[in-house]
């Protein structure tokens, strides 16, 4: 990375930093490739996050299949696409091992981020969750890796739990002050229920700032997640199954019916293309 990249990522890093020192919540969206980054920063939001899951199924692998060079790959076109500072989906780091899971959020930061998530889950479907020990030691690693950074990497520290069949709050809360103790900047529960756990989640990490996820079964607004003190509102792959939503049923109307009614709804092709263009 030359002079002029890292002064570039630096001054990225800093706005991305502000953005959690505010009191005022923000939506951090999450495109899947360039393109729907590109069309969310004319929009007018403040910062860009990846979704693991959203890049997979628009590679054709399920959530969870990427390689960390896969990711690091979309990380960068990302980045190149818009101004916006871009934080990254790493999921559980690509290993298990403390140290090697800490070596992703360099490398993601070599690739341009700004910032970075490593979760509690382990991607095996008989043990889901790292024990509480072993969840702490990888976020102390990740703490450690990204100060080495000469920019402020945000990290966000993820707690699992209800993505995996186990919607224990408490144990949940515990973790995200263990990690919180450990350094991490941003805590992150993801598949909290209701208005309740999030005020809980909230309270328990204070005054460390909380993502909260809004897709799927939670139903809140923005001002409605403000009140409760949230400071960052992410989509993961919301916005992915929207725009894949709106696809499968256009391809069904024709197979199906033999219409091409969707088209009515469809953004024209001048508009699109403006996007791109530059």
């Amino acid at each position: 990375m030359d002079a002029s990249d890292l002064q570039a990522q630096t001054r990225k890093a800093h706005a991305f930093k502000a953005l959690h020192e505010r009191t005022q919540v923000f939506v951090i969206p999450n495109p899947w490739d360039a393109g729907s980054a590109k069309m969310l920063a004319s929009l007018g939001y403040q910062a860009l996050a990846t979704t693991s899951a959203g890049y997979a199924f628009s590679q054709g692998k399920a959530d969870g299949a990427l390689s960390l060079d896969e990711t690091l790959a979309n990380v960068r076109a990302i980045v190149a696409a818009t101004d916006l500072p871009v934080a990254v989906d790493l999921e559980n780091g690509f290993s298990d091992d403390p140290t090697e899971s800490a070596k992703s959020l360099l490398r993601a930061a070599e690739a341009g981020a700004v910032g970075g998530s490593i979760e509690d889950a382990t991607g095996r479907p008989d043990a889901p969750i790292y024990c509480f020990e072993h969840a702490v030691a990888r976020i102390e690693a990740a703490v450690a890796a990204v100060r080495t950074l000469p920019f402020p990497f945000i990290l966000t520290a993820r707690a699992e739990n209800y993505l995996h069949g186990n919607p224990d709050l408490d144990d949940t809360i515990r973790r995200l002050k263990a990690f919180a103790d450990a350094g991490a900047d941003v805590l992150y529960a993801p598949g909290l229920r209701n208005a309740e756990e999030v005020l809980a989640v909230v309270r328990a990490v204070a005054p460390k700032p909380v993502n909260v996820l809004m897709s799927g079964g939670l139903k809140l607004t923005v001002q409605e997640l403000q009140d409760m003190g949230v400071r960052r509102i992410s989509t993961g792959s919301a916005l992915a199954l929207a725009a894949f939503g709106e696809f499968f049923r256009a391809a069904e109307e024709i197979q199906q019916s033999g219409t091409f009614g969707f088209t009515s709804q469809s953004m024209p092709y001048a508009k699109a293309n403006q996007f791109f263009k530059g």
